[in-house]
Formats: structure tokens, C-alpha cells, sequence
């Protein structure tokens, strides 16, 4: 790929559980031909090793990252077959990276899955990681951005950081799987909720069935 003429998606990857939703974001956009800039927070690390025993580690990142996406929402590995080719990765804190300046080319920025503590860095500009320090630029240069929360129940105070963010110009997107396009695996929920945020981006893809207007229309019986 021609570096000169890349124009990636940030994806940050925070510390909330749901790594799933980020793997089948991921997979999804290199499915549709998109680049990818991918910043995975420290906190995130950590929730991964929980909910894949997978350890993503900065000096062999294109193995893990691989290991990681071609594991289905189930934990089996080998599910999916995914190249990597497109994704650069950045150290959470790489401050000088390239997303840290709103004259790097990007397309926009995807938070899947955004912790509570990452959306309240966000609304409140703390820049405390390359994470939240590209959300404020792209917040700042009038990027597309999407959070896609992930917490149950929501108090009063993230509720308020995330009016912040949706008047700031984000789309607020809970990661709240629906049942209507017929979904009879995990993997159907978790790709319910990524292509949601990837609808939010503009990006194509097939990775749930949409609502037609025919109630009872995902039943096969």
C-alpha cells in the first residue's frame, strides 16, 4: 500500500469488556478495503488477555493482532481468515504519533469498545494517552467520530459526558446488540453491534440482516 495516498481509520480500543466488538470493527473494515490505524490502550490489554488469554504486545503486534481477529466472539480460534496488511499500529503512549496531529489524514476515528473512564477522558480533553488524544483532534478537526459505550448501567455523570460528546459532534453508539435480523450465535450479536458502528461510519458491509419492514422476517421456521 502506498503510504502517500493512505487515508486510514483510527480504531482505539479501550478498556471496557467487549474486545469482540472490536475484532469483527476491525475485520470489518479491512473486509471493505479501508485502512487501518489501530491504537490499543493499555487497560485494553488487559480485558483482552481476560476474554481471549491472547497478550498483545508492541515488538510482535501483526501476530497477535492475527491471532486476536481470526478468533470468533466464542473464543475458537481459526474462525476467520483475516490479513492484517493494512493496519499500522501505535503504542498508546506514542503521543508523537501520527493521529496525535489533526494534519495526519484520516477518515475518522471508531472507540469499540469505549470504557467510562475513556469517554470521560474524551469529553473532558484530558489527552491523557494517544487514545483520547486522537479523539480530541478528531473531535477538533470535525472528523467523524463514534463512541461505541460499553457499561450497564450508566450514571448520571457518564450520562453527561456523553451529551458532551453527541453535542461535540459524535455519534454515541451503545453497544446494544437487537434481536430482529434473526441472530442464533454470539457471533450474530456481536456483528449486529459492529456493523451498527460501522454503519455510522459510512463503511459497507453484511454483517447483519436488515430490517425490511416484514415483522417475523428473520424466522426460518
Amino acid at each position: 500500500m502506498n503510504d502517500a495516498k493512505r487515508t486510514p481509520w483510527v480504531v482505539g480500543v479501550s478498556g471496557a469488556s467487549g474486545t469482540p466488538y472490536a475484532a469483527a470493527v476491525l475485520r470489518g473494515l479491512l473486509a471493505a478495503g479501508e485502512s487501518v490505524d489501530l491504537v490499543v490502550s493499555r487497560a485494553s490489554r488487559l480485558t483482552l488477555l481476560d476474554e481471549t488469554a491472547i497478550a498483545f504486545r508492541d515488538a510482535h503486534w501483526r501476530t497477535d493482532l492475527r491471532e486476536w481477529l481470526a478468533r470468533g466472539a466464542d473464543g475458537k480460534p481459526g474462525t476467520f481468515e483475516v490479513e492484517v496488511e493494512a493496519v499500522r499500529h501505535w503504542g498508546a503512549g506514542d503521543l508523537a504519533a501520527g493521529p496525535s496531529s489533526g494534519s495526519y489524514p484520516v477518515k475518522g476515528m471508531l472507540i469499540v469498545p469505549a470504557s467510562t473512564a475513556c469517554v470521560a477522558g474524551v469529553a473532558l480533553g484530558l489527552s491523557k494517552d494517544l487514545l483520547q488524544r486522537a479523539a480530541s483532534v478528531t473531535l477538533k478537526e470535525r472528523r467523524k467520530l463514534v463512541v461505541a459505550v460499553r457499561e450497564t448501567p450508566l450514571n448520571g455523570q457518564t450520562l453527561r459526558h456523553l451529551v458532551t460528546l453527541d453535542e461535540a459532534g459524535a455519534v454515541v453508539l451503545p453497544a446494544s446488540p437487537a434481536f430482529y435480523a434473526g441472530a442464533t450465535h454470539i457471533q450474530d450479536l456481536v456483528d449486529f453491534v459492529a456493523g451498527r458502528v460501522l454503519d455510522a461510519a459510512g463503511v459497507p458491509h453484511e454483517l447483519y440482516r436488515r430490517w425490511e419492514g416484514e415483522l417475523g422476517g428473520s424466522r426460518t421456521d
